[in-house]
């Protein structure tokens, strides 16, 4: 790929996040050290975005999703392709094709597991063939769960000389506003699920992205409202698991089944001690029940989509992604019983501000981080990026990995 135009290319550039994406890839890399692009279908709204942030030099390309010569010409003058364009079951399928086929590197911003296993089964073989490097859930689902199981899994090593058996991950504080490209992609996963009783049984399974003759059989445990005594409080199901559990469950059998073929992962939001605590655990996972079975039912999805939940391109505010931020703990034990805790905090709203940089962070650590020699394939964030991008997150995004006492 050495001869490449561009290292990477923000494709979707005109998004909501792919403008905060754009935004800061100017503040980022105004020195040059990265080579890149935007493209998107619309060559006016591209034009005012690079007119509106002064891109001087920063070429724009004009490529529809669904036109798949346009998206040939576009990876063939880049490294990596940075795709913001969901829902990527919708309108993903034929960039990861030509990625695929082309041997161009991308990563993107879904949580969207039936559409990730559709991917794998139809391009990873191509995309091994080619060299492509696949990278999935690079943004707030689902780089906090998979690096920092990765980080403590390390701290785990050097510490024990064993790995954790098992880890809990918990949400302590989350500050920002619902996205709505996640809430799109949500509502589409749900009305497959409704239509093909086969996707439900996949949406089931806590192993559905591991590659076919991986060896993990222990059964994963759904979080219900109780009390967690490590943490001293309440949890209740966190929104995101079923998106970022596959992931670290697929890390783990890509790095053979590093962390154990008996791995535990679970996550869940720590909602607060005592009684107050309690009845916030039962809000929330009511919340969450009412919101997917509201979905299932046509009529209140018209509601809950028209009238109550973000579209795609609605976000916060500049000053509410700026005030955003999480705080996530994990906590592990080895076969042993010996255990040991780690934090990752970020300083942006999860679903935008902090997303953005993440995604930006992935895409040139893929670029310029990642040996050629690594092949081809679908990689999650941990496996092909791990301590390297750690490092990038740590300097210019905003997050910090520490271990706690």
């Amino acid at each position: 790929m050495a001869n490449k135009t561009f290292d990477i290319i923000v494709y979707g550039a005109t998004s909501f996040v792919g403008q905060i994406i754009t935004r800061y890839m100017h503040e980022q890399f105004a020195d040059g050290a990265v080579r890149w692009a935007i493209a998107g279908r619309s060559a006016d709204k591209l034009k005012t975005l690079s007119d509106a942030i002064g891109l001087s030099g920063v070429e724009v390309i004009v490529a529809d999703a669904a036109d798949e010569t346009a998206l040939k010409q576009m990876c063939a003058q880049t490294r990596v392709v940075m795709s913001t364009v969901g829902p990527y079951a919708l309108y993903g399928d034929l960039l990861v094709q030509v990625c695929a086929e082309s041997g161009t590197d991308y990563c993107d911003l879904t949580g969207e597991p039936q559409w990730i296993r559709r991917m794998q089964i139809r391009h990873e073989a191509e995309a091994t063939r080619t060299g492509a490097r696949i990278v999935h859930c690079c943004g707030f689902d689902s780089i906090p769960s998979d690096l920092g199981v990765h980080f403590l899994q390390r701290l785990a090593l050097q510490a024990f000389g064993a790995p954790c058996s098992r880890i809990d991950m918990r949400v302590v504080s989350m500050k920002g506003g619902a996205s709505g490209g996640t809430i799109a992609s949500m509502i589409n996963m749900v009305k497959e699920a409704v239509r093909d009783p086969g996707l439900r049984q996949e949406l089931n399974d806590p192993y559905s992205l591991c590659p076919p003759g991986h060896a993990f059989s222990r059964p994963q445990r759904d979080v219900k409202v109780e009390h967690d005594d490590a943490y001293g409080g309440w949890i209740a199901p966190f929104i995101m698991a079923g998106i970022n559990t596959r992931v670290v469950h697929r890390s783990n059998a890509l790095s053979n089944n590093s962390y154990g073929t008996q791995f535990l992962y679970e996550e869940a939001m720590v909602t607060g001690p005592g009684a107050q605590g309690k009845r916030k655990a039962r809000a929330t996972a009511w919340g969450v029940n009412a919101l997917m079975i509201g979905l299932a039912i046509p009529p209140v999805r018209w509601v809950l989509e028209t009238m109550v939940l973000p579209k795609p391109g609605e976000g916060p505010s500049e000053q509410a992604q700026l005030e955003g931020g999480f705080d996530i703990l994990f906590h592990g034990s080895t076969a042993t019983g010996q255990t040991i805790r780690c934090r990752v905090t970020g300083d942006r709203d999860p679903g935008y501000g902090s997303t953005a940089k993440m995604l930006s962070q992935a895409a040139a650590c893929l670029a310029g981080d990642v040996a050629d020699d690594v092949p081809g394939g679908f990689w999650t964030p941990a496996t092909v990026l791990g301590d390297k991008l750690i490092e990038r997150l740590e300097a210019h995004a905003g997050l910090v990995f520490e271990r706690l006492p």
